[in-house]
């Protein structure tokens, strides 16, 4: 079985880390480029990088803070935000990202994922998916989760993926930030669905609520932000517990 990855999020707005609940009352978590630095020595297996207001003000992810991140870390680095042709991927890549996640720019232009991975590759392209539950059924939406659209999320899913995707960032935004525990329903039907990785997002609060992921969920990864950022939960310490419940992990 592979390894299980712990993925870091370093939500950015205004060149600072944020962090919210609900994608809502965000309050400062810090300078990135010393926590992108200080989470590649923990040991986290790769790092996310969302610029979460670059689709909202429409400007472009900040390229300068990509490169200074990416001069810190020897991990891979996942750059998102306000990403919407091929030649703003060209100027992360070039930059430093390795990969790079599209969310509101592939709703709003499916033909968008197909014309990237056959630019850079699939294992390049990540799709994020923010969703909440509204009468029972998984509603995509858009622009740091402002904008509701009529996509439903098994269903784009199985779009983005027959598109050329090669990963698909799942949050939920019913268990952002509430460290409750990740949607692991809704994430278990993605892994059964799809043949692609599924990053969970939304939900961490404590050492459990990973191996629960990994396991109910079958999630290939799991992101966080604040248990990290705040210092709750330390890497090293989280992936020793995983081992320990039998998950593989790269220690």
């Amino acid at each position: 079985m592979l390894a299980k990855r712990i993925i870091p999020c370093l939500d950015i707005k205004d060149g600072r880390t944020v962090k919210g609940v609900n994608f809502v009352d965000l309050r400062d978590a810090g300078d990135p480029v010393e926590l992108a630095e200080i989470y590649s020595k923990e040991g986290a297996d790769e790092l996310v990088f969302l610029d979460i207001s670059a689709t909202e003000q429409k400007r472009k992810t900040l390229a300068e803070l990509v490169y200074r991140i990416a001069e810190k870390v020897n991990i891979p680095f996942t750059v998102g935000g306000g990403i919407s042709s091929i030649e703003d991927v060209d100027i992360l890549l070039q930059n430093g990202a390795d990969k790079v996640s599209i969310n509101s720019s592939a709703v709003k232009n499916p033909q968008l994922i197909n014309d990237l991975a056959a630019k850079f590759g699939s294992q390049c392209i990540v799709v994020a998916i923010d969703a909440k539950q509204i009468d029972g059924e998984w509603i995509v939406h858009l622009v740091g989760g402002k904008v509701p659209t009529e996509r439903k999320l098994f269903e784009w899913a199985k779009e983005v993926e027959e598109r050329g995707a090669g990963e698909i960032l799942f949050t939920s935004m019913d268990h952002d930030g509430t460290k409750g525990g990740f949607a692991n329903e809704a994430l278990a039907r993605l892994s059964t669905e799809l043949n692609i990785p599924i990053i969970a997002s939304g939900g961490a609060g404590n050492l459990q609520h990973f191996t629960d992921t990994f396991t109910l969920g079958k999630a290939d990864a799991a992101l966080a932000a604040s248990v990290f950022h705040f210092k709750e939960i330390g890497i090293t310490e989280l992936k020793e517990k995983l081992k320990e419940n039998g998950i593989p992990v790269r220690l």
